[in-house]
C-alpha cells in the first residue's frame, strides 16, 4: 500500500517520541517537567506546518483563487508576471510603495521558495495568465538550502527550464540577478544577523554571472539588480535593507525603475 507523506510524518513522530521516552526512562524516573509540557504547543504548531507543507510542497494553493479571478488579457494589455520568492512577494506591501500601482503587473512571489517549487507552479502561476513577459527572480533560497542541498547546475537547470517554457508560449523573459546580502543588520535583541553564512557572496556572484551569460546567449533580457544595490564591499547596502537579505522601501525604490527598463527592453524583442 502506498504511504502518504502524512503517514510518514506520523511514523517519524512515533519513532521520535519513542526514542525520547526510552531515553528519559534510562536517565530518570521523574515525571516530565513543566518546561517540557510548555513546549508542546509550539512543537505541535511546527508539526502542523510541516504536515501542511508536505501536502502542498510547491504551494500551488497560494494563488489558486487569485488566478481564477484573472481575466484573459485585453489585446493591447502588456501584462507582466513576476515569479519569485519573498523579495518578489514582499513587493506587494504598501509600506514598500506597493507593487507597480496602475500597471498590469501580476505578483506571483512566495516567500522562502526555491527554483524547483517555482518550476512546478510555473504553468498555473505564469503560463496560464498569458502575460507578454515574465520577470524571474530565483535562486537565493536554493543557495541557502531551503529545500535541501543542491548543486549550481540544479539551480541553473530550473531557471533555464522556466525560461524555455515561457519562450515556447510566446512570453518574453526577463532574468533578474540575485540581490547581494550583508551582515550589517541586527535583530530586536541586538544580535548581528549573519546572512552570508547561508548565502555565501561568492555563490551569489557565480549564479548571477551564469544568469547574465545565459540571458545573453538565449536572447533574454538580464535585469541587474545586484550592481545597483551593492556597496563597495559587494554587500547589500545598509540603507536598502533592514535584515541584510530583503529590500526595504528604499531598496524597492531602486529596483522598480530597473525592472521597468528591463521589461520595456524585453517587450521590444522578437518572440
Amino acid at each position: 500500500m502506498k504511504k502518504t507523506p502524512a503517514r510518514f510524518l506520523n511514523i517519524a513522530l512515533l519513532v521520535l517520541f519513542g526514542f525520547a521516552a526510552s531515553t528519559n526512562a534510562q536517565t530518570s524516573t521523574a515525571s516530565p517537567s513543566s518546561t517540557d509540557c510548555a513546549q508542546m504547543p509550539a512543537l505541535k504548531q511546527q508539526l502542523d506546518r510541516a504536515e501542511n507543507r508536505l501536502k502542498d510542497w510547491p504551494q500551488t494553493a497560494r494563488y489558486r483563487d487569485a488566478n481564477m479571478s484573472v481575466a484573459a488579457p485585453a489585446k493591447a494589455e502588456t501584462r507582466v508576471v513576476f515569479m519569485g520568492d519573498s523579495i518578489t512577494d514582499l513587493w506587494d506591501d504598501k509600506d514598500y510603495g506597493g507593487f507597480f500601482p496602475g500597471k498590469p503587473y501580476v505578483n506571483r512571489g512566495i516567500g522562502g521558495q526555491t527554483t524547483p517549487q517555482m518550476l512546478i507552479r510555473f504553468r498555473r502561476d505564469v503560463l496560464a495568465l498569458q502575460p507578454k513577459a515574465v520577470v524571474i527572480l530565483a535562486g537565493t533560497n536554493d543557495i541557502a538550502g531551503n529545500t535541501g542541498t543542491v548543486t549550481p547546475e540544479f539551480i541553473q537547470d530550473n531557471i533555464a527550464t522556466m525560461a524555455e517554457l515561457a519562450r515556447l508560449h510566446g512570453i518574453r523573459v526577463v532574468l533578474a540577478s540575485l540581490l547581494p546580502v550583508s551582515d550589517y543588520e541586527r535583530n530586536k535583541e541586538g544580535k548581528q544577523i549573519m546572512q552570508t553564512v547561508r548565502r555565501p557572496p561568492a555563490q551569489i556572484k557565480a549564479l548571477n554571472e551564469w544568469i547574465k551569460n545565459y540571458a545573453a546567449q538565449n536572447g533574454h533580457t538580464y535585469l541587474d539588480y545586484y550592481s545597483a544595490v551593492k556597496d563597495d564591499k559587494e554587500m547589500l547596502k545598509d540603507e536598502l535593507s533592514d535584515d541584510g537579505l530583503h529590500a526595504n522601501a528604499a531598496g524597492y525604490a531602486v529596483m522598480a525603475p530597473l525592472a521597468e527598463q528591463a521589461i520595456s527592453a524585453a517587450l521590444k524583442k522578437k518572440k
